[in-house]
């Protein structure tokens, strides 16, 4: 098997398993291309591993393409035998993009020149396509998370795909969606199950519906239930509801369904939520100091009171949570979860499966720390329909609870109530993902890479299995059962090029560049106005200077020109080993924010090995964020950390400091 590589793209090339012609009912990539010295078009196409071929000389009739998308493994398209027609130019490419979801993700995809040899018209090619030369292909600006893979924005124009920058689409059948807009405009259409668009009533609509009472609301949180019910956190802090509520999970202090957003103010009217999570039927708060809200459907205590009696309005989870700061919360079908600052977990509700991850199956009504995790520090938690997944500290993940799909990614499908790890690859994890209402986990790498287990279309995948995707929310996408979203999407523009996509498709740009740097023997090529009004010290070093050379031997290529690359962009692209470089150049120029950006991207990076060493380095930069980051990492991994070779090479005053902070916190106590 060939694999050709494109920009955002790869065509797989192989051999079909059988050589018998047969209709076509599902598509991987569609092409065309125009022969050298021929003026009509010749279109090929890839399907399930198959290549089939149409020239001038022959019509392939596309009878139905129906809410596909790109990369989509189960899009229907229905496609004819080569008629006797003859049609002139046959462009697939410009049929399919007729369909939803390539008028907006792959506009213009590519343009293919090769010699003959692809085979007979209208028949499976038996052997492997060699190209005659390397694919080039010129690409539109792709957005950074396609929505037309969920078939629900087929109902949507191209004109209303372009303005959408948050979007969540929910339901039992992937049926509903939310989204907002680049004027700040909240649009739903669906189903409409249980009033869950919020438009007043409970009919169905095709067409997008404006929610005129959150006109000019900014989305920071959104979370929805199986009724479906909605809760939505604004950037100010406040709290919206509506939807299903026999539960009383809208928090309205009724158990009627609610058709408009009520603003939920019990017990909240003081505080600032910044998350919310949903079960099933019962609903979660995170407030900005840290603590945790719940009320709905308690049947086996999963809004943490301590009984089993529904709560109609917001109340405070307390218990072994009362002098926590919580910083991160989930909820799965019925139960619920939290991160506290010091990286414990604790977990209430239903146990049936094991989800609590306690090593029992009884049910917890108030808060409990997960103890097998001891000695473990947990960032982030994601629930499941009845199974859990932890990342900590060091881009590890373990999971726990129902297994019957391989959600857990063990290699088998038996249940596990305790916290089990999950083997990837040897890159460390940076994201995990997985949803209430399906069975299918996620996650992604430091690298960039993909990958699913679970529930995946049908199939039962058992172990973490790397994927094309970009991002986890495809996979939630193309194989989650229904297919919604596991989070609020974040949608980038892509058909009008902003300032900052302007300016950074300049940076190193020779055509446009009026200097030039020269590190390490090579080129790096800047304007100087745009350097002046970036950075204080090219604003005086270049203030007077007739110079297009300027030659840097202070800092490695990587390091400067990633140091360039952010005066153009606003963000930087090293390794969290690169990137200690990179704080040492912003510390020299006393660039405060990409000091910062450094910090967090170092922060990724850290394990029991390099600790000391970045705080050593975090010490020498005066970076005091970063500094108390390693800090703590060392004082929860203390034991490995005292036995590597950079704590044996530690310098001596610093050791001395470290010893005496690490007693004050405690962390010699017998």
């Amino acid at each position: 098997m060939k694999r050709y590589f494109l920009p955002r793209l790869s065509l797989t090339l192989s051999g079909p398993p059988s050589s018998t012609p047969e209709p076509l009912y599902s598509f991987g990539v569609f092409c065309s291309y125009a022969p050298s010295g021929h003026g009509s078009a010749e279109s090929f196409y890839l399907t399930q591993g198959c290549w089939y071929y149409a020239s001038s000389r022959v019509a392939i009739k596309l009878l139905k393409v129906a809410k596909c998308a790109m990369c989509h493994p189960t899009a229907q398209v229905m496609v004819m035998r080569p008629s006797k027609t003859l049609i002139r130019s046959v462009d697939i490419f410009s049929i399919a993009q007729q369909s939803s979801c390539f008028s907006t993700s792959v506009p213009g995809l590519l343009s293919l020149s090769w010699s003959y040899g692809l085979g007979a018209p209208g028949t499976r090619l038996d052997n492997p396509i060699k190209l005659k030369r390397p694919v080039q292909a010129t690409l539109s600006s792709l957005k950074m998370l396609d929505v037309g893979k969920w078939p629900i924005f087929s109902l949507c124009s191209e004109e209303e795909l372009q303005l959408i920058r948050q979007a969540c689409v929910f339901g039992s059948a992937g049926n509903e969606v939310l989204y907002t807009t680049v004027n700040d405009e909240i649009f739903v259409l669906g189903t409409n199950c249980s009033g869950c668009l919020g438009v007043g009533d409970i009919q169905s609509t095709l067409e997008p519906q404006r929610l005129d009472s959150l006109t000019g609301k900014k989305i920071a949180s959104l979370s929805y239930g199986s009724g479906p019910h909605i809760v939505l956190a604004t950037t100010d802090g406040e709290v919206f509801t509506w939807g299903h509520n026999a539960y009383s999970q809208l928090g309205n202090g009724t158990a009627t369904h609610g058709l408009l957003p009520c603003h939920i103010s019990t017990n909240l009217s003081n505080k600032q939520v910044i998350e919310v999570a949903c079960g099933s039927y019962h609903s979660l708060v995170l407030t900005s100091d840290g603590e945790v809200f719940a009320w709905g459907y308690n049947n086996s205590g999963q809004v943490g009171s301590g009984s089993t009696a529904n709560q109609p309005i917001p109340r405070r989870v307390t218990g072994c949570l009362q002098n926590k700061v919580v910083m991160n919360i989930a909820c799965g079908q019925m139960c619920s979860m939290a991160v506290v600052d010091t990286g414990e977990v604790y977990v209430w509700g239903y146990n049936g499966n094991g989800q609590l991850g306690l090593g029992s199956s009884g049910n917890q009504p108030t808060p409990c720390r997960v103890a097998a995790l001891q000695g473990i520090r947990v960032q982030r938690v994601a629930c499941g329909y009845a199974h859990t997944l932890v990342l900590t500290d060091e881009g590890e993940v373990y999971a726990w609870g129902a297994n019957s799909y391989g959600q857990l990614g063990t290699g088998n499908k038996s249940n596990q109530s305790y916290p089990t790890p999950v083997v990837v690859e040897k890159d460390r994890i940076i994201e995990i993902a997985a949803c209430h209402s399906a069975h299918t986990s996620a996650a992604k790498t430091q690298g960039g890479h993909v990958y699913m287990w679970g529930q995946c279309r049908g199939q039962s995948v058992t172990l973490p299995h790397l994927t094309h995707f970009c991002c986890t929310d495809d996979v939630f996408a193309c194989f989650a059962t229904p297919a919604v979203t596991w989070r609020l999407l974040s949608v980038e523009p892509d058909d009008h090029l902003t300032v900052a996509e302007s300016l950074k498709r300049e940076f190193d740009n020779p055509d446009t560049a009026d200097l030039k740097f020269l590190v390490d023997g090579k080129y790096i090529y800047a304007h100087k106005v745009l350097l002046k009004i970036r950075c204080e010290h090219f604003r005086s070093s270049l203030e007077d200077s007739e110079d297009d050379i300027v030659e840097m031997s202070e800092f490695s290529y990587p390091v400067f020109r990633a140091f360039l690359e952010y005066l153009y962009t606003d963000n930087i692209s090293l390794s969290p080993e690169e990137a200690v470089g990179l704080l040492d150049l912003a510390t020299f120029y006393s660039e405060t924010r990409l000091k910062k950006l450094c910090q967090q991207t170092i922060k990724q990076g850290i394990c029991e090995e390099n600790a000391i060493a970045l705080l050593s380095a975090a010490v020498k930069y005066d970076a005091q964020d970063l500094e108390e980051f390693c800090f703590r990492f060392c004082i929860n991994h203390l034991t490995v950390v005292t036995q590597t070779s950079g704590f044996a090479e530690m310098d001596h005053d610093l050791l001395k400091n470290f010893i005496s902070k690490a007693s004050r916190v405690g962390a010699f106590k017998n």
